[in-house]
């Protein structure tokens, strides 16, 4: 049986985890705004491609976004969707073109939110991530991988970390809103250890 699972929480709430674990235990694809974006950079919209505003710096226009989103769940026997919508406008069309089996909200304290996004390091030498709480380096400071330095990249610190919280939160509630009003968003907590949250979802979908 294939799942059609809308996955909704701030930055921080672990989307990306869990949405890869989901998408593995179903044999279903994980669509994320962002990759299907990348996937169809010259996809023909009537505003444009996807290409045309990303090499400007500027924001893809929420029509081309939909337009985008719509292939990739139209090309998906079932899927997990991870970062979209990010509107009210973008739910109330995502409603229109798909039935969801499942809508699950990680909920996650701000607080708890802070500490995951400021504590992410990257080495500068290799890429690899880590965190200073839950994957520590065995070397406070220093790469298991190549020995490089670990930093602290500019959009982690916590000014920016509650900025996005904010945004979040402005643009995204209405979202959560709307899915509740349908009666169909269930509520997950998200500060549970990642296995226990996974197991939830899992109770969720399967219902």
């Amino acid at each position: 049986m294939s799942h059609r699972i809308l996955l909704l929480g701030a930055p921080g709430a672990g989307k990306g985890t869990q949405s890869a674990k989901l998408a593995e235990e179903y044999g279903i694809d994980h669509v994320t705004t962002g990759d299907a974006l990348r996937a169809n950079k010259d996809m023909e919209t009537e505003y444009g491609t996807p290409r045309s505003f990303m090499e400007a710096g500027e924001l893809v226009p929420d029509p081309v976004v939909n337009e985008i989103v719509k292939a990739a769940l139209a090309d998906a026997e079932g899927f997990v969707l991870d970062g979209y919508p990010r509107n009210l406008d973008q739910a109330e069309y995502l409603s229109e073109i798909t039935d969801l089996d499942a809508v699950v909200l990680l909920d996650v304290d701000d607080e708890v939110l802070v500490d995951r996004l400021t504590g992410r390091r990257v080495c500068e030498g290799c890429g690899a991530n880590y965190h200073v709480d839950f994957q520590p380096p065995e070397e406070a400071g220093v790469c298991d991988e190549c020995g490089g330095e670990l930093i602290q990249r500019e959009d982690d610190t916590e000014e920016t970390a509650r900025e996005r919280l904010e945004v979040f939160a402005e643009n995204t509630e209405p979202v959560i809103d709307h899915f509740r009003e349908e009666g169909v968003l269930e509520e997950v907590d998200g500060e549970a250890p990642p296995d226990e949250v996974f197991d939830r979802i899992r109770d969720v979908v399967e219902e």
